[in-house]
């Protein structure tokens, strides 16, 4: 076995540094060494004190993320910013899930309490009337977007008191149909879509709208179950929101909007059924929480009395017409009133309640129930009085 070298110790160990400066070769003495460490620790601070700054060009050419961040920390004079292990990043990313942006229901997919939904559609919107007909700039959805506008409703059981059985008017004569059965089914099919927005006065857009309501004898077997009455109702309107400094009211109720439509309304039969009518209106809307409140008032265009099948329609049926609308949690309930303000019980009144039928899609099909009493319920009935009792489903909420 090769016999290894004894290691030489420092203190034996000829500096070139120490011979130079002593003038010779001798070895360091102890003292000397100590005094030599003694300085080297010292003078170690200063150095690294000196150390010229990096420049932005070598912390630019740094390939390295993290080390090019702590190069610019230094030439920027501060420390660095501590880092965070990649383990413990990971822990903090599954232990704080993102949330999601709010909405009119629950992160569980269920609704939100009545609180929480309002409290839910006042952050991004004024409220409900505003996103009805899109008032607030924040509610506006641009042109041609179909939505729903009167109710939507399948009423596969629609019961009245009384059965117009002899359709007649100043004008026209009356028709038998001794078939008709006070059992039968009603549904009402209405869509709206903006054609024109921030048009005219500041904030006003032009609507467009179509209803179509149905009366059908599906229970009248022997006369091959008919539609006794469909009604057509093509409009226009023109939808100004309230300025901010003109909206306050007393009570808490609040001025949203003012409307001014034209509508035409007949249903599409000939004489001597045939019923028609064209008229304009104003309408000016209110809310205040989960209340709503409209008021119209309808003026009926004039037309010549050779073509006039139904004269005194505005004398039974009603000139102004009255909406107070609730809607709280899953709820929502309406009460319709038209009248023509000179007495007697001419006008109707109708009454609407609808409920989910699934809880966790409030925004789908919702029960539907309605209650109407009075004349007009169809334009074949206009003069002809009744209540009646429709219950099914609603759908294509706005």
């Amino acid at each position: 076995m090769r016999n290894l070298p004894a290691p030489r110790t420092l203190l034996a160990h000829r500096s070139p540094v120490a011979a130079s400066a002593c003038g010779g070769t001798r070895a360091l003495t102890p003292p000397h060494a100590l005094l030599l460490l003694y300085g080297l620790a010292a003078a170690a601070p200063a150095l690294a004190q000196t150390e010229a700054p990096p420049t932005l060009e070598q912390c630019a050419a740094i390939g390295a993320a993290a080390d090019r961040l702590t190069c610019y920390d230094k030439l920027a004079g501060r420390a660095p910013a501590p880092t965070t292990p990649v383990a413990q990043q990971a822990l903090a990313s599954t232990a704080t899930p993102a949330t999601a942006e709010p909405s009119l229901l629950s992160q569980t997919g269920g609704p939100l309490p009545p609180d929480s939904t309002s409290a839910s559609a006042s952050a991004s919107s004024s409220s409900l009337t505003s996103k009805f007909w899109e008032l607030d700039p924040i509610d506006k959805r641009g042109v041609f977007n179909f939505v729903g506008y009167q109710p939507n409703y399948v009423l596969p059981l629609h019961v009245t008191s009384r059965i117009n059985r002899a359709p007649q008017s100043p004008t026209q004569a009356a028709v038998a149909q001794p078939d008709n059965r006070r059992e039968e089914a009603k549904f009402q099919l209405s869509l709206r879509t903006k054609v024109l927005q921030n048009v005219g006065l500041p904030g006003g857009d032009l609507w467009a709208a179509f209803t179509v309501q149905a009366m059908w004898q599906v229970y009248s077997h022997s006369d091959s179950r008919p539609f006794r009455n469909t009604d057509y109702q093509p409009e226009l309107i023109y939808v100004v929101p309230t300025a901010e400094r003109f909206r306050g009211l007393p009570f808490g109720w609040k001025w949203r909007y003012t409307q001014l439509g034209v509508a035409h309304q007949s249903n599409g039969q000939s004489d001597p059924l045939s019923r028609s009518w064209n008229r304009s209106y104003l309408d000016a809307g209110f809310e205040n929480g989960n209340w709503t409140f409209s008021a119209r008032v309808n003026h009926r265009l004039r037309e010549r009395a050779e073509t006039n099948n139904n004269p005194d329609l505005v004398d039974m049926r009603g000139r102004t017409e009255l909406n107070l609308g609730w809607a709280s949690g899953l709820h929502t309930a309406s009460l319709h009133h038209r009248t023509t303000f000179r007495g007697g019980n001419k006008g109707s009144n109708l009454f609407e309640w609808t409920y989910p039928v699934s809880r966790d899609q409030p925004n789908g099909l919702r029960w539907y129930v309605q209650v109407f009493s009075g004349y007009g319920e169809t334009l074949s009935d206009y003069n002809f009085r009744q209540t009646s009792v429709g219950a099914g489903v609603s759908f294509l909420q706005f």
